[in-house]
């Protein structure tokens, strides 16, 4: 029986706070896809339900990054979701139209398919120690979870080009003059922040917000087909053999531990590809 990871605490019928907990720097795995998926068929079927906040209580880390020592086999073998498509996306996928608004309140390190998730959110606000990114580049690997479609719609193409070709770290700061997070925050206010304004949805008339919601998907959402292109890059990419001793480095400097190189993963790729 795999540990749970996300905890959900349902504040009210139409006010649920859930928080991510996977290990010492909360990486996403395959449990994680089975889990999110159950989450997302629950609040699909909550009738109240008005918004869900996303959050994690790990120090430094929101979500890392897709566990590099996950079962490959198990992914790939994974059948469909209700979509259609392999179910990492159809998760991403569902949850952007959930009739439901989504928050990620972000503190802490969120890259790669953690960057990938909050995406997937309606709106993201973050702590000033807030870090996002897209590092897959830097391990030969194009990002699976659909950051080219969905930060293209958010930042425009140049700021896009840049976070996911330069594979850098992007501090809080950065990432809201960018837009790629609705709100910087200072940390000591962030979860007083997102909990107001969630109670204050939370007070709204559900048809509403959902047809709202509903509306602006049709005007800001990539189609299913863009997205689905983009985790086919990544399962042609992602783990080549000649990737493999970079990957094996990255470990050997504390990659998946709290004190390694994931606390300036970023910079580190870059560092150590220049020896």
């Amino acid at each position: 029986m795999s540990t749970e990871q996300f905890h959900v605490d349902e504040v009210s019928p139409s006010y649920w706070r859930v928080t991510f907990d996977n290990g010492p720097v909360n990486l996403l795995d395959p449990d994680t896809v089975e889990q999110l998926a159950a989450l997302v068929d629950r609040i699909e079927a909550a009738p109240d339900l008005t918004v869900v906040v996303f959050r994690s209580d790990t120090p430094g880390y929101f979500m890392a990054h897709w566990d590099f020592l996950s079962d490959t086999a198990r992914v790939v073998g994974m059948p469909p979701g209700p979509t259609g498509l392999h179910p990492y996306l159809d998760n991403f996928v569902r949850l952007s139209r959930v009739p439901v608004a989504t928050v990620s309140e972000i503190r802490g390190r969120t890259r790669g398919a953690g960057s990938e998730f909050v995406l997937a959110t309606d709106i993201r606000f973050a702590s000033e120690q807030a870090v996002l990114g897209q590092f897959e580049v830097g391990v030969g690997a194009v990002p699976g979870g659909g950051p080219m479609a969905r930060l293209g719609r958010l930042v425009g193409r140049g700021r896009a080009l840049e976070i996911l070709l330069g594979g850098e770290d992007v501090p809080a700061a950065r990432a809201a003059e960018y837009g790629y997070v609705n709100r910087l925050v200072p940390d000591a206010e962030l979860e007083d922040v997102t909990d107001a304004f969630a109670r204050r949805i939370a007070g709204f008339d559900k048809v509403a917000v959902a047809g709202i919601k509903k509306l602006v998907d049709v005007a800001t959402l990539p189609a299913d087909d863009e997205l689905a292109r983009g985790l086919e890059a990544y399962f042609a990419t992602a783990g080549r053999q000649e990737h493999r001793p970079f990957v094996g480095l990255l470990f050997e400097h504390g990659l998946q531990r709290p004190d390694g190189v994931e606390t300036d993963l970023g910079a580190a790729i870059a560092r150590l590809r220049q020896g």
